[in-house]
């Protein structure tokens, strides 16, 4: 690598890692920029993926304060997508690439789906989560002959609703762990429907799923691909994406849902028209 070629892998990386605090995609950003520059895809998807682990750190921290409160909704779901993360970081060793690349502009138009009908997709979930309470309650005014014991409706509503959460975050993981690119916005999308908060609750949940899944992906590169890793590359991402990531992050949190919203659907619709065209 020359000079010239360091600055411009940084450069990416720096923005990379801010992109990936706000909302994702980053990889977007940097992967297209490394096989410009002439290296191999899987070479260049997996220290791509090794490099941004430094935003990802940097992006988390900056959304620790969203965090508050959503410990044992993190602690239920890191599992999942750590587990999606080494089933999908498998998969990119043994696949071919194609398989995903043409999977993957049809999860991105669903991600952003997600995100853009999110307000009213989450008031819907809730409303069926609460509508097994409001007839009991219902029932109760009414002053029925023979009551139920208990009310096990809720909880099973909410199990279900559980389990849901739980296939759709490990799916994301495998999608993660494989292609890496836009796994953010997948993230945002399914948790900012089912997670009981804002989107900026969502982002910083995705923050941490998506470091999980990476550490994961990085430990099976290490183990299994280490001849693959270029880490000159390496370096320059994680320095640039650590600066950029508590950049993005300082930013992030400073945006309201709507405006954080557009610039997840405009990220979104930007990585679906690299990956078509």
């Amino acid at each position: 690598m020359d000079l010239f070629s360091d600055a411009i892998v940084f450069v990416a990386g720096l923005w990379a890692g801010a992109i990936n605090a706000v909302v994702g995609s980053g990889t977007l950003v940097t992967f297209p920029v490394l096989v410009a520059l002439g290296y191999a895809p899987v070479a260049a998807t997996i220290s791509n993926a090794m490099g941004l682990i430094a935003g990802n750190v940097a992006g988390s921290w900056g959304y620790r304060r969203e965090l508050a409160g959503l410990k044992s909704t993190l602690l239920k779901l890191l599992p999942a997508s750590v587990l999606g993360g080494i089933t999908g970081a498998a998969l990119l060793l043994h696949l071919p690439e194609s398989v995903f690349g043409t999977v993957a502009p049809y999860l991105i138009v669903v991600a952003l789906l997600f995100v853009i009908f999110q307000p009213k997709l989450q008031t819907w979930v809730r409303r069926r989560a609460e509508a097994p309470v409001s007839a009991a309650v219902s029932g109760a005014v009414a002053g029925p002959a023979n009551p139920p014991a208990g009310n096990p409706a809720p909880a099973k509503a909410s199990r279900r609703q559980n389990v849901l959460l739980v296939i759709l975050i490990y799916l994301a993981g495998v999608y993660g762990g494989y292609f890496v690119a836009a796994q953010g916005i997948l993230l945002v999308g399914i948790l900012g429907i089912f997670l009981r908060g804002s989107i900026h609750n969502a982002n910083a949940m995705k923050n941490v799923l998506v470091l999980g899944v990476n550490i994961v992906a990085a430990c099976s590169y290490l183990l299994f691909a280490f001849d693959r890793i270029v880490w000159p590359v390496v370096a320059l991402i994680a320095v640039g994406s650590l600066i950029g990531g508590f950049l993005g992050a300082a930013v992030g949190r400073r945006l309201s849902p709507v405006v954080l919203r557009t610039v997840i659907v405009a990220l979104g619709l930007l990585a679906l028209w690299n990956m078509v065209f």
